[in-house]
């Protein structure tokens, strides 16, 4: 279940949001998050481990805010944090180099096999294509809908559609193939 916040709700579309930002309305940029903070995260899941993409998600917000002066077109913010958070992913993981995070607590957990095949599902999600990893993750990880996932990536309703039911279909396939 999404639980969505007053700033979420706010009808304002992203230009108008974009302009009260750079007048220093910091409750315009809390709408900016409200709304992106779920595509930002879906997108970061997809290529960096579960225990960084939070810190990844701050960053890539912490930037836009910073650099929301040069976006020339405010109505092009979906895109353009998009791109910004699959850049801050790939520079976070050129830059953390190839480490193995261990959990302690994993041969004592009761849900085990669950756990293993929830990293078995969200690996074999990463080595899918971009646009179907990322429509995959919005959906399954976020929960979001797809017309959510058209309206804040800027995609169409149909581009969704098709990349969710291929996605699925490679996903499946990755899956049953799986040892």
């Amino acid at each position: 279940m999404t639980v969505r916040t007053a700033s979420d709700r706010d009808p304002r579309c992203d230009a108008d949001l974009v302009h009260a930002t750079r007048r220093r309305d910091s409750g315009a940029f809390e709408a900016l998050y409200a709304r992106y903070a779920p595509v930002i995260h879906g997108i970061i899941l997809g290529r960096l481990a579960a225990h960084d993409a939070d810190d990844v998600v701050q960053n890539v917000f912490i930037t836009a805010l910073t650099k929301l002066e040069s976006l020339r077109e405010p109505a092009a913010f979906a895109g353009w944090i998009c791109r910004v958070a699959r850049n801050a992913a790939e520079d976070f993981r050129r830059g953390s180099g190839d480490t193995l995070q261990l959990d302690e607590e994993y041969a004592s957990r009761a849900t085990q096999s669950q756990s293993a095949e929830a990293a078995a599902a969200l690996a074999a999600i990463r080595a899918l294509p971009e646009a179907y990893r990322e429509t995959l993750m919005l959906r399954l990880v976020e929960g979001m809908t797809g017309a959510e996932i058209a309206e804040r990536t800027g995609l169409t309703p149909g581009s969704v559609r098709v990349n969710l039911h291929r996605g699925m279909h490679l996903l499946r396939d990755a899956l049953e193939k799986r040892p």
